[in-house]
């Protein structure tokens, strides 16, 4: 399915096309919170920080092969370790003027309030997209449903060849490269995704008009609410 695109009038450039039909500028459409401040490397020195987290992370899981229990483990007696030497040692050097109290812990890190609403938008989106994945697979629209398949088979087979841990990691990394690239140079993108949108409209419209028409299908079943 091409993406979808969008004619808009400009008073310097002319007519100009829009990826999805948007409206809004970039940071906008991300929220224009501090999420997209950090996908757009708005606070720079915020946005490396994460990098560089995720990047650590990425090295222990994939390249020391280090195990999540023995990571987890390794930081919580680290953890324990610092705040008892901290708690013990504070007394000692208490008349000098670097050494302060232990940090207090919350009792309550994330409040049950907080927590629920986490839990019901995870359902609530679980529950949307498997709704999404039924409809298709009814075959109420076979371009979709063929390209959910075909979107399936190429996640499995790059699944098949780097970690779960590397495939989330390069995900990071596009989630983190893309939108500014994009935002950079917003209308060299938008006009070469405009032109490869109409060419594949034209390809589809090949195969529809050859082979997908020619295809036997019986009635379909509306689902049930």
């Amino acid at each position: 399915m091409p993406p979808h695109v969008e004619s808009s009038s400009s008073d310097d450039d002319g007519p100009a096309t829009r990826l999805f039909h948007r409206r809004r500028s970039v940071h906008k459409l991300l929220g224009r919170w501090k999420v997209a401040d950090i996908l757009l490397w708005r606070n720079k020195n915020l946005s490396a920080g994460i990098l560089a987290g995720a990047t650590l992370v990425w090295f222990l899981f994939d390249v020391v092969e280090y195990n999540v229990v023995t990571l987890l483990c390794h930081i919580a007696l680290l953890g324990m370790l610092l705040l008892f030497i901290w708690s013990n040692a504070a007394p000692l050097f208490d008349s000098l003027v670097f050494c302060r109290r232990p940090p207090h812990i919350p009792e309550a890190i994330v409040s049950e309030k907080a927590f629920r609403e986490i839990a019901q938008t995870t359902q609530y989106k679980l529950a949307h997209f498997v709704s999404i994945l039924y409809d298709i697979a009814c075959g109420k629209d076979l371009k979709k449903f063929l390209m959910v398949i075909g979107s399936l088979w190429v996640l499995a087979v790059v699944g098949d060849t780097c970690s779960f841990t590397t495939l989330l990691y390069v995900g990071f990394l596009c989630a983190l490269t893309l939108p500014p690239l994009y935002e950079r140079y917003e209308t060299e993108v938008d006009h070469i995704v405009a032109k490869g949108g109409e060419d594949l409209k034209k390809f589809y419209e090949k195969v529809d008009s050859n082979v997908l028409n020619k295809i036997p299908r019986g009635p379909i079943k509306t689902k049930v609410r």
